[in-house]
């Protein structure tokens, strides 16, 4: 895609799932890719092996978002390995399944931290840093069909996903005028790790999968394209938009 080849772009939770995808994705478009990740180390290696493998250069970092001692190292990284950043992809998250009258506060607190809390400090040292520079940039959050669709019993990962739309929205207003551009991917049911349990379970997948109109899952790639289409110059005139990618979901689903 136009203008991605040599840029550097910090990845999230790119170890494993989604960030894999796209850290690969972005090595092919020979992005210098920052590989962030929390508990698998493994997997980070296997991540900057494929980016390699897709004619790219790769950088692990081991960097909780939640910290924000973490949040600096993992900008700073970008900057002393490969001299700047110029594209933020927000993608570490997790979800909790809990009724909301026995979700705890330790619960509430751990779902918002990373998925919310995370990415608003994570792009707050990455714009400072261009702001210095006096660099234009992109910021990408890998968000959720639920930014905007109910998901019972699963209260506080909706509510993050509906906050990191509105602090997208917002960010594309305030941060228009420094040339950086804030936009939201907005995957469906996607095959990851983080989806395990509903691929072991065959009455619920079929329930889900008669729910698609396209009739399948989602796959790490197909977020990945969406994602290097927005942080490349193809998109620079996008900005303050959700692109869902959920094979029509969202428009389709019905609780069973």
């Amino acid at each position: 895609m136009k203008g991605l080849a040599g840029k550097v772009a910090i990845v999230t939770g790119a170890g494993t799932g989604i960030g894999q995808g796209i850290a690969t994705r972005l090595g092919a478009e020979a992005v210098k890719v920052i590989i962030d990740y929390v508990g698998d180390p493994e997997g980070a290696q296997e991540t900057k092996h494929a980016v390699e493998q897709a004619g790219g250069e790769a950088e692990i970092v081991l960097g909780d978002v939640t910290r924000m001692e973490d949040v600096g190292k993992i900008v700073d990284t970008a900057w002393n390995r490969f001299g700047s950043a110029d594209i933020l992809v927000n993608n570490a998250g997790i979800e909790h399944r809990s009724d909301f009258w026995d979700t705890t506060e330790e619960e509430y607190d751990r779902v918002m931290a990373v998925n919310l809390r995370g990415a608003f400090f994570l792009s707050q040292a990455f714009v400072r840093r261009l702001r210095e520079a006096k660099k234009p940039g992109c910021i990408v959050n890998v968000s959720s069909v639920h930014e905007d669709m109910v998901f019972p019993g699963f209260s506080t990962y909706c509510c993050s996903k509906g906050g990191m739309r509105m602090f997208m929205r917002n960010l594309a207003m305030e941060l228009g005028p420094l040339g950086i551009t804030v936009n939201n991917v907005a995957p469906g049911a996607i095959i990851t790790p983080i989806n395990n349990s509903l691929l072991k379970n065959k009455p619920q997948l079929e329930a889900l999968l008669n729910n698609i109109p396209l009739g399948r899952l989602g796959t790490p790639e197909d977020v990945a394209g969406v994602v290097a289409f927005l942080a490349s110059d193809d998109a620079a005139y996008v900005t303050g938009s959700t692109f869902v990618v959920d094979g029509g979901l969202m428009r389709n689903y019905k609780e069973q």
